[in-house]
């Protein structure tokens, strides 16, 4: 079992589902409400843990009733939530999301997650050190973000970088990420130029997913599923790809699973409830193989 180290956020999801999204200064009557737990930072991990590895979050959550919850989902999930802090006087960070025709749009407020600083990730190192992989997102300070990246580089830990929502970074950090996994509208924005081609592994949805082998681009191809809901898809695959990077897969491996997960879970709703387990993802492997 390989150990995983996920520092990011962790929100509460509330999600309007919509036949179309509203205009500017339009009231629609949506459909059903729901409450689900989210968060880049919190849906990584549990994709990770289900996918069998072993995994400490260090985020932060309020000190409300919605923080307990999210703390309590993350442990549920068999995660270890020792290094999440419960910020005084602070809303757990939230995120609404409009769906509709299985699609989403989303805002995101940050709330609690905005106490993950520089500070926060050096008095964890000792967490770290112990860690087979460092899987991170931009969903907390970009400084705390830098500062994990430099000393998960110093202890040659390799570090997955999923650069969403899409932000810049020094140049330093994307050199030291050992792999940096953009979706296709966050490698347009980030990497227009081919800069740190080696590294990317670019998801494209149904499209599937893209990555470099030597000198050479390989795709791997999508999966044609039903399409209920794709929040947390590329989360999905951000933590089944970490999870099997840590006991050992190559990097051919891991954007196999993880490609087929993210497959997998686009056809439940919310971004946790259709995660798939690790014999779930083989199970589906398996029924595509050819004879």
């Amino acid at each position: 079992m390989g150990r995983v180290l996920v520092i990011g956020s962790i929100n509460v999801d509330m999600v309007t589902e919509t036949d179309r999204i509203p205009e500017q200064g339009e009231t629609l009557i949506g459909g059903r409400f729901r409450t689900v737990p989210g968060g880049k930072g919190a849906n990584q991990a549990v994709a990770a843990a289900k996918a069998g590895a072993d995994v400490t979050m260090i985020g932060a959550v309020g000190d409300d009733s919605i923080g307990s919850d999210m703390l309590a989902n993350l442990r549920k999930a068999g995660i270890d939530t020792s290094c999440v802090k419960i910020v005084q006087e602070e809303a757990t960070g939230t995120a609404v999301i409009l769906l509709t025709e299985g699609d989403n749009r989303i805002i995101v407020s940050p709330g609690a997650n905005a106490s993950v600083t520089p500070d926060t990730i050096a008095s964890l190192e000792s967490v770290m050190v112990n860690s087979d992989v460092v899987l991170l997102q931009l969903e907390v300070p970009l400084e705390a973000v830098t500062a994990a990246v430099q000393l998960a580089h110093r202890h040659r830990i390799p570090i997955v970088l999923n650069p969403a929502p899409a932000a810049a970074l020094p140049a330093e950090v994307w050199k030291k990420a050992t792999w940096i996994t953009p979706n296709e509208r966050e490698q347009q924005q980030l990497f227009l130029h081919g800069e740190f081609r080696e590294k990317l592994i670019t998801t494209f949805g149904a499209n599937g997913v893209a990555y470099w082998a030597g000198n050479e681009v390989k795709q791997v191809a999508g999966h044609r599923v039903q399409v209920t809901d794709t929040t947390g898809a590329g989360d999905t695959f951000n933590g089944v790809f970490a999870a099997l990077l840590a006991e050992g897969a190559t990097c051919e491996q891991a954007v196999i699973m993880a490609n087929a997960a993210s497959a997998i879970s686009v056809q439940t709703f919310g971004a946790q409830g259709g995660m798939p387990d690790r014999k779930t993802i083989e199970a589906f492997l398996a029924a595509r193989r050819p004879e």
